[in-house]
């Protein structure tokens, strides 16, 4: 009897071994012949030995330039309906960090600090000049805040759209850089970068709709997030951005005196409730504390204001109806600077 189950083991792992192999095969297979990426609908401009990505639309004028930072691992792709609701009054800047969208991966460490000077460059070798209105979103948010203490004299305004507090840890249940929480996301970070090296994903991917496609988004603006799963770099990206999470967090809550800097603060307040009774959180009381802390963001000036929007994390700015509401508010900006 014993022999029969060994003998039964033994068949099932070598039939899960040829399995695994066959799928890393056709994945090698799909990298070497499948598509290739779009072009970028920017341009690329080297910094600091890495070319980065920045696309910019509407004309330049003698009003405030609205640059974007988004979320970890976000690409200029999901900033569509920002961009296209203002572009015919504002100039706009969408870029993609090191690593993310169609810019090259940098071997530094991610500290905010890093990526404010890395975007100021940016914007002064693409030809772009102050005065800013800087809007961030996620993480964006703690860097917008850096780069505002940092160039203080080049920006005339704040916008935070569902941004990372900076206790988010303390207050709203991110995971502590001790925690197995944690430390099993970055191997789980590590582990898909391995498969999109291999073409497991893509191959994956081309055979359902897009997988990091943001919900509202053009479909034409959505197939090109395919190309972000044709490799590990953006993982190994969203990898980096996170090891560096914490620290950011902690800078950026030095950053924390802006005069009279309007500031403007988006917050999303739809959520799985669901998923988080079952993680025993109770959903009112977490989304209670979400808007309370973002409402924190508004005292950081004398002229701050909230908003409540009625959508998810991704969709207060993939979905057309909310990003119109932001960009309403950015415009009413002008009459204040």
């Amino acid at each position: 009897m014993l022999k029969l189950i060994k003998r039964i083991f033994k068949r099932i792992f070598k039939f899960i071994g040829i399995l695994i192999a066959l799928i890393i095969l056709a994945g090698l297979i799909f990298r070497a012949l499948g598509p290739e990426s779009h072009k970028p609908m920017g341009k690329l401009v080297n910094i600091n030995s890495i070319d980065l990505h920045i696309h910019s639309t509407g004309k330049k004028n003698d009003k405030p330039t609205v640059i974007i930072e988004g979320g970890a691992s976000s690409s200029t792709e999901y900033f569509h309906w920002l961009s296209e609701g203002l572009k015919d009054s504002l100039r706009v800047v969408r870029y993609d960090r090191a690593g993310n969208g169609y810019s090259e991966l940098s071997d530094s460490p991610r500290s905010a600090e890093t990526i404010a000077k890395e975007l100021h460059e940016l914007l002064d070798k693409s030809g772009e000049s102050p005065p800013y209105i800087l809007v961030g979103h996620s993480i964006g948010g703690p860097y917008i805040r850096v780069f505002s203490e940092l160039y203080p004299d080049e920006v005339e305004a704040l916008v935070f759209i569902d941004s990372t507090h900076p206790e988010q840890v303390e207050r709203l249940n991110a995971a502590p850089k001790s925690s197995f929480r944690f430390k099993t996301t970055l191997f789980l970070l590590n582990t898909s970068a391995v498969f999109a090296d291999l073409g497991v994903l893509g191959l994956f991917e081309s055979l359902t709709d897009p997988l990091l496609a943001g919900e509202g988004l053009p479909d034409e603006i959505n197939e090109r997030t395919k190309d972000f799963l044709l490799n590990g770099k953006r993982t190994r990206a969203y990898k980096k951005e996170i090891e560096s999470y914490h620290s950011v967090l902690k800078r950026a809550n030095e950053a924390k005196e802006f005069g009279t800097l309007p500031i403007r603060v988006f917050t999303a307040i739809e959520i799985n409730k669901e998923a988080y009774k079952e993680s025993g959180i109770d959903p009112e009381i977490f989304i209670n504390e979400v808007v309370s802390a973002q409402k924190e963001f508004t005292n950081l000036s004398s002229d701050g204001k909230q908003f409540l929007i009625d959508a998810n994390h991704q969709t207060i700015f993939t979905k057309k109806e909310n990003a119109d509401i932001i960009n309403r508010e950015i415009i009413q900006l002008l009459d204040k600077l």
